[in-house]
């Protein structure tokens, strides 16, 4: 006769069923972590429609990196990510952005950091670190989260949607917090792209001083050399090589982000595993290049397809974004950080036009 030990021992034992479905739990999980390639494929065609779309009328004034995070959403939230697919969106997301970062340095070299000159390379400086002081202060004031609030400071501060993921590789906030920044930015960004060429002739701004000012405030490297051109030649080309000073700045900002999240990791007291400052390496490799850059004489030829490779990996990552966000948890961030972007839009509009005015 079974002893009360034995019932008991045959009620908890695992029965044919459970395992079957922890097995096939199991190998559905392996399955879905087994393969980046079909993520990374639907990250590269969503990133492929963007540019197509680009070329749409009336669409030409956003920059692809934008319309791959809105269709990556539309996707997500009407279609749904597939989950064999969310392993090559995380490498997306991830290792490509990085990547992305690291070719941005090829943009830029030190002889055009010298056109700018001591003048135009301190009211930059200034100018970001004023307003990303300013932004996140404020959102301190109106309770937004601090995840949030230093990606809206890094997007409007320095390059937008590029600076908001570079700085979410060590500020680490939800996906949602990185989608409403990178919607801040935008929206704020081709406001100021379409207002900028209508006031050059009212605050008496010459080209050189006009592209500084465009360069040093409007959020996107395509805002700023759609709006700057809007002057002349010369305005554009003076915005397009102060914007790239300005992206130089995101190396050190990203760093310097990553040793405040370290110093508030011990404060708080955890493990010393967890408050180590994050390496930002793609960080050091974005300096590397720019170096290389100004030290070797790299093609035009070259230089133009990295740049289009840049453009299309930043869309990658950003189609990547768009297909881990979920437009309801998006809704409940509230209008609080909307209002946070659009006073550090406003302030550094404000504060970089009246450096530009004091150095012309």
């Amino acid at each position: 006769m079974p002893t009360l030990a034995h019932a008991e021992s045959t009620l908890h034992r695992p029965q044919p069923s459970d395992r079957l479905r922890r097995a096939l739990t199991k190998n559905a999980g392996d399955a879905a972590r087994g393969s980046i390639w079909p993520g990374v494929v639907l990250c590269g065609g969503v990133a492929a429609g963007a540019f197509a779309l680009r070329q749409a009328p009336g669409v030409s004034m956003f920059s692809p990196m934008i319309l791959a995070i809105v269709i990556g959403a539309a996707f997500h939230n009407i279609v749904g990510t597939p989950a064999r697919a969310r392993a090559g969106v995380q490498f997306s997301l991830r290792r490509i952005l990085r990547l992305a970062i690291v070719l941005l340095g090829l943009q830029l070299t030190a002889a055009q950091v010298a056109e700018v000159g001591a003048g135009g390379v301190a009211v930059i400086a200034a100018t970001l670190a004023a307003t990303f002081l300013f932004t996140t202060f404020l959102g301190r004031l109106l309770g937004v989260e601090r995840g949030l609030c230093e990606l809206i400071a890094a997007g409007t501060s320095i390059c937008g949607a590029s600076a908001v993921m570079a700085a979410n590789t060590v500020t680490r906030a939800p996906d949602e917090d990185v989608a409403y920044a990178v919607a801040c930015v935008t929206v704020f960004g081709t406001i100021a792209m379409l207002a900028y060429p209508l006031l050059p002739g009212l605050l008496h701004l010459g080209p050189r001083a006009y592209g500084l000012w465009a360069g040093a405030s409007i959020h996107e490297i395509a805002q700023v050399v759609a709006a700057a051109f809007q002057d002349g030649k010369e305005a554009g080309e003076f915005g397009a090589v102060a914007k790239l000073t300005r992206v130089m700045m995101l190396a050190p900002v990203v760093v310097a982000l990553g040793l405040a999240a370290a110093a508030r990791a011990r404060r708080s007291g955890l493990e010393r595993g967890r408050a180590r400052a994050p390496v930002p390496w793609f960080a050091f490799g974005f300096l590397a290049l720019v170096a290389a850059n100004s030290l070797i004489a790299i093609p035009a030829e070259a230089r133009s397809a990295a740049a289009g490779a840049t453009s299309f990996l930043l869309s990658m990552a950003l189609a990547a974004m768009g297909l881990e966000t979920d437009v309801a948890r998006l809704r409940a961030k509230g209008l609080r950080p909307f209002v946070l972007g659009f006073s550090a839009f406003l302030f550094i509009a404000a504060f970089s036009l009246a450096l530009v005015k004091m150095t012309a």
